[in-house]
């Protein structure tokens, strides 16, 4: 295993998925004070929740009852990068820019490992870390998925995290793989993370559902989320993820974006 060379030296708070008493808080729960940099990079849970088919089972799947939508997925989940990162700074901890200011975190942070309502993906450019409430709601997201999963007639499925916390230096390292990638981002605040919508864990071959039906069901489950004001989302294309920020406690609901009137263009071409 590789220890974490560059990775925030500071005191935050171990949480685990499946550590300790999870009461009615979600996946996870504060178990201590742990040194950032004294972590193990490959450590992300219990074994158990590590294993899994290598692939999703292409034959045979069943049908998987979703809900209609009346919009695309880009109309539904629009919400900008300058509205998630001012819901990020307002519950998040200040940007991390190098190791020094590593130890004045406003916020403690919980570290998030895979369990039984999600994976944490091999991380390249970002840590495992998130502020309490945005933990909090990946592990919502994560029961709701497996719940609404086990009601529809069952398949043994988890979703993905891609992309947790970010740095500045993680953010330069990421911009020349991905140009896309903006400066400013909101996963620097531990308050954002990324839904894989394209590929789902496999943890048996009972019930096997295609990819595009388990996606439609978690955008379902985010679509919820969102509206009840927990969260803001964006919908990315080249990234095949869910961009989740969490919003503060006590924000209001949200419209459905796709229930706001369009500007009607005119063509000039049958103006007389």
């Amino acid at each position: 295993m590789r220890i974490i060379s560059s990775i925030l030296p500071a005191l935050v708070l171990f949480a685990s998925c499946s550590g300790g008493d999870t009461g009615s808080s979600g996946g996870y729960v504060s178990d201590g004070q742990e040194y950032l940099g004294n972590l193990l990079d490959s450590f992300y849970g219990e074994e158990v929740y590590m294993e899994h088919l290598p692939e999703m089972p292409d034959d045979g799947c069943s049908s998987l009852r979703t809900r209609r939508f009346s919009s695309n997925f880009h109309r539904m989940f629009n919400d900008s990068n300058y509205v998630q990162i001012s819901a990020a700074d307002s519950v998040g901890i200040s940007p991390v820019m190098d190791a020094a200011s590593a130890w004045n975190l406003r916020r403690p942070l919980v570290r998030i490992n895979s369990c039984e309502y999600y994976f944490v993906d091999t991380l390249k450019h970002s840590y495992p870390y998130l502020v309490p409430e945005a933990a909090k709601l990946a592990a919502d997201i994560g029961k709701a998925f497996n719940d609404s999963l086990k009601a529809r007639g069952g398949g043994e499925y988890r979703m993905r995290l891609t992309s947790v916390l970010r740095t500045e230096s993680t953010v330069k390292r990421l911009r020349r793989v991905n140009r896309n990638a903006v400066d400013s981002s909101a996963h620097q605040y531990a308050t954002t993370f990324d839904i894989a919508y394209n590929k789902f864990i496999c943890d048996g071959t009972n019930h096997p559902r295609t990819s595009v039906d388990l996606k439609n069901m978690l955008a379902e489950i985010i679509e919820d989320m969102r509206l009840a004001g927990r969260c803001y989302v964006k919908y990315e294309y080249r990234q095949a993820c869910f961009h989740i920020t969490v919003r503060p406690d006590g924000s209001s609901p949200l419209k459905p974006d796709y229930d706001r009137p369009r500007t009607r263009i005119k063509n000039k071409k049958n103006k007389k």
